[in-house]
């Protein structure tokens, strides 16, 4: 299994596919979350966080993207990659790209996703704060990692 794994920047035209990435990754990942949002809801979603000038980088084709990450300057809003394409350096990339464009990130991940958090971590941010959820639409504890450029 082979796929290019250089992020380009998504279009409006990525967000049908983004969106259903969106519910999938979740869906079979992290079945702990409640689901929140209609498909409706997380295609205006991201059709609003695209028009507000926020970037989306897409892996894959236009209509079956392998992976996308969601940034505003100095975060990392979402990072997605389809459960067939995870651990083939897509999420490598995508942080990649956003370093390049930051000299420094934070982030949130849920504390059960061990996995994330394991990546994140290999990735070189470290662990700043964790709350008990309270503070997130899922009710569910998250932590808040960073990173900072040594340039």
């Amino acid at each position: 299994m082979s796929r290019d794994v250089a992020p380009r920047l998504g279009t409006v035209d990525d967000i049908p596919s983004v969106a259903s990435l969106f519910r999938k990754v979740p869906a079979e990942n992290l079945r702990y979350l409640p689901v929140l949002h209609t498909p409706d809801e997380d295609f205006r979603y991201f059709r609003q966080y695209l028009n507000a000038g926020n970037r989306l980088w897409i892996v894959g084709d236009d209509m079956r993207p392998s992976g996308f990450c969601a940034t505003t300057p100095g975060w990392i809003e979402h990072l997605y990659i389809d459960p067939v394409w995870q651990r083939h350096g897509l999420g490598t990339a995508f942080v990649a790209t956003a370093k390049q464009e930051n000299t420094a990130l934070r982030l949130w991940a849920f504390q059960r996703n061990r996995a994330a958090i394991q990546f994140y971590s290999s990735q070189g941010f470290v662990l700043v704060e964790q709350t008990d959820g309270s503070g997130n639409e899922e009710g569910e504890p998250d932590a808040l990692f960073a990173w900072q450029s040594c340039r």
